[in-house]
């Protein structure tokens, strides 16, 4: 069984303190404290490191993080990070978003869940460890598997400088602007997308990065 980690402790009290609502009863963590708890008794349970990175509780073998948990308006979650790779015999994982790749998460909204859970999460845990320790990896998409939007490749064929910042950017940034500009439904929509993003490409920024 792993050590509790003190800056965890804090975390469970206070909260993550990334919004002005920490320590407050409309806190995320203090809505979702005993599921929190509840999971977090599982995790220790097993040889993973206890840490904080940003500002949750992470757990990590070797220096590589392998699951966290956090909390949010509507559900607390355990996540891991290569959850892609995991079998998910009881399929309960689910993709946090319709582009994630790599990461997976179990939702909840009754510690009872957890505690009813509790083996089957552990297992699936240990397996991630096991996947850690192999050295395994999500087999990423690659740039060239994403279709630019019509929207943007347009700009770039027009501004030469706009080409050549978007080409500069490192994959994971271009990533970000073609899912950004190409979720939107109407043309019209893209367009506009487009041109807010021209300042941050030119930055040499991501999408998210501010």
């Amino acid at each position: 069984m792993s050590a509790k980690n003190p800056v965890v402790d804090d975390y469970m009290a206070e909260g993550c303190g990334r919004c002005d609502k920490v320590g407050t009863p409309e806190c995320k963590v203090n809505t979702w404290r005993d599921g929190l708890v509840a999971l977090r008794k599982v995790v220790l349970d097993t040889p993973l490191k206890e840490e904080r990175k940003w500002g949750s509780p992470c757990y990590t073998l070797n220096g590589h993080n392998v699951v966290m948990i956090g909390a949010f308006k509507t559900n607390y979650v355990l996540s891991f990070m290569k959850g892609a790779l995991l079998k998910d015999e009881h399929h309960l994982l689910v993709a946090p978003g319709e582009n994630t790749q790599s990461g997976r998460v179990i939702r909840f909204t009754d510690a009872a869940r957890v505690v009813e859970l509790a083996p089957v999460l552990k297992s699936y845990i240990l397996e991630a460890i096991e996947v850690e320790k192999a050295g395994l990896r999500v087999d990423f998409k690659k740039m060239e598997d994403y279709a630019l939007p019509f929207e943007l490749q347009q700009a770039m064929d027009a501004d030469a400088a706009l080409k050549d910042a978007f080409e500069a950017l490192t994959p994971g940034r271009q990533r970000s602007y073609i899912l950004h500009i190409g979720s939107a439904k109407q043309a019209k929509t893209r367009e506009a997308r487009v041109e807010k993003c021209r300042d941050k490409i030119f930055d040499g920024k991501g999408f998210n990065e501010y």
